[in-house]
């Protein structure tokens, strides 16, 4: 059954091209020569690989398949607005579409904090997407935003993986680092000792170079390698803080809703094909960055010992509960995750 789902979700791979021109803000929708014209708003910086790889493609992709008539302009961070203040504005309709953490919609998505990931739930990536895609949490988020307005769609499943300044050889090391981090990952290290606070990306690397912070966790390693955190930060932490759907895409339900039936679903279908493509592209991506950096920039693995490992996944457990006291639909959510996971001999 899950081959059978995994084949039919799978996508299309389609080539990157060039950025549209940003313009001053007017109207949710520019209507042109037959051709409607969406504003987006990413969280990711230009030099961040996500929005080349994931954003560039999925407006290349729209724009293929609709033959021109629905186009997407695109805005780097904080361009328009902040990273938090992305989901308010296309929930309100200000913009058409967006890209965010699930930790950045904390105070509308009840869900949200398990969406960005429980640490140290999942194991392997095909765990998360098998929760999301086949367990149903992805329907469940859907449902959870649509009641703000808000079409939802997980942009693909990947590891977070910590960069330092020095490395972690024992509790007292990892107690004694300032973290840059967002969301539940935030709570959970400051929980564990460190002192994690959240820095936009646009900022992370002259607060890593200039000691704000002895640490962050951008992706994994071709974030990490995209943001040139790898010139101050030489130590990659194995394993993953967490394997989730850290980075999704958000319609304004009502920009969705004013678009022939032709568009809307080749808007739907292209973003559940990116959901597919990039998980497994990122994946490979990952192992070839990590192994160029090790190669040619001299980054060592810190494999996390086994006290702090013991330490942290206590402080982990107490997490889990923490997010499922949330909401109904979080009980439910971690009831299903806990079930799973005993399933898979990991609880």
């Amino acid at each position: 059954m899950l081959f059978r789902t995994l084949r039919h979700k799978l996508g299309v791979v389609a080539a990157s091209l060039a950025l549209a021109t940003a313009t001053t803000i007017t109207s949710t929708a520019a209507l042109s020569d037959d051709s409607i014209t969406w504003r987006v708003q990413s969280h990711w910086p230009g030099s961040s690989s996500s929005y080349e790889d994931s954003l560039v493609r999925i407006k290349n992709i729209i724009e293929e398949r609709s033959d021109g008539r629905l186009k997407l302009q695109l805005f780097e961070a904080g361009s328009l607005f902040s990273a938090q203040e992305t989901f308010n504005a296309v929930s309100r309709g200000i913009i058409d579409m967006g890209t965010i953490s699930p930790s950045y919609a904390q105070n509308r998505i009840s869900l949200a904090g398990i969406a960005s990931g429980l640490p140290f739930a999942f194991r392997n990536v095909w765990e998360a997407t098998y929760f999301h895609k086949v367990m149903g949490f992805e329907d469940m988020l859907k449902e959870e935003a649509a009641a703000h307005n808000v079409y939802w769609s997980t942009d693909k499943i990947y590891p977070t993986e910590m960069v330092l300044k020095r490395p972690v050889n024992n509790l007292a090391d990892f107690q004694g680092l300032k973290i840059r981090s967002s969301g539940a990952l935030q709570s959970f290290l400051t929980a564990g000792g460190a002192a994690a606070s959240y820095i936009p990306g646009g900022e992370l690397y002259s607060a890593l170079d200039g000691g704000i912070v002895d640490g962050a966790h951008w992706g994994g390693s071709q974030g990490a390698d995209s943001m040139a955190l790898y010139e101050i930060a030489k130590y990659h932490v194995q394993p993953a803080l967490n394997i989730a759907g850290t980075d999704v895409n958000i319609v304004s339900q009502r920009s969705l809703d004013k678009l022939p039936e032709d568009l809307q679903e080749i808007v739907k279908q292209a973003l559940e094909e990116q959901f597919w493509f990039r998980t497994n592209e990122y994946l490979y991506q990952e192992r070839v960055a990590l192994a160029n950096a090790i190669a040619e920039q001299g980054v060592q693995v810190n494999t996390l010992p086994e006290p702090v490992m013991e330490h942290l996944m206590s402080v982990a457990e107490g997490q889990w509960e923490k997010e499922g006291q949330r909401s109904d639909n979080t009980k439910k959510a971690l009831s299903m995750l806990k079930e799973f996971l005993g399933e898979l001999g990991y609880l």
